[in-house]
């Protein structure tokens, strides 16, 4: 098999070129023939009500990416610029390893992975906001 293999859990959605397919009962695997076809994995989706953190919104630009709703060039751009801008604030080893990781994929135009890599990232900037307002 060559191209995309996407490995489904029972129930699970996801949206390719725009259409929302769901899985059924069963486990299975969709094979993506089509190059460049825009996917993603709707559990890995950021609603855009949750993108309103600096964490949220790098992924948020990721996911507009790859589900097609913005142009690579231009998407990538920014979220080159949001995953630099986060670099900043976050301050931690383990943090700037994964933000390292994500800007690698993103420069070589593996959004998915650095969307993937930038989720790790929402459970801690929650505790930092939260801390904030205590």
């Amino acid at each position: 098999m060559s191209g995309l293999v996407l490995k489904l859990a029972p129930n699970e959605r996801v949206l390719i070129n725009g259409a929302v397919i769901e899985n059924g009962d069963r486990r299975s695997k969709i094979a993506i023939r089509t190059p460049n076809a825009n996917v993603l994995r709707l559990k890995d989706a950021i609603h855009p009500d949750r993108a309103n953190t600096p964490v949220g919104r790098a992924c948020y630009i990721a996911q507009l990416i790859l589900s097609g709703d913005a142009q690579p060039d231009e998407g990538k751009r920014q979220l080159l610029l949001a995953i630099a801008q986060l670099s900043q604030v976050f301050d931690g080893a383990a943090a700037q390893a994964v933000l390292q990781e994500a800007r690698a994929s993103a420069e070589d135009g593996a959004i998915y992975p650095a969307l993937r890599r930038l989720r790790e990232l929402l459970p801690q900037e929650d505790q930092l906001i939260h801390a904030r307002r205590q």
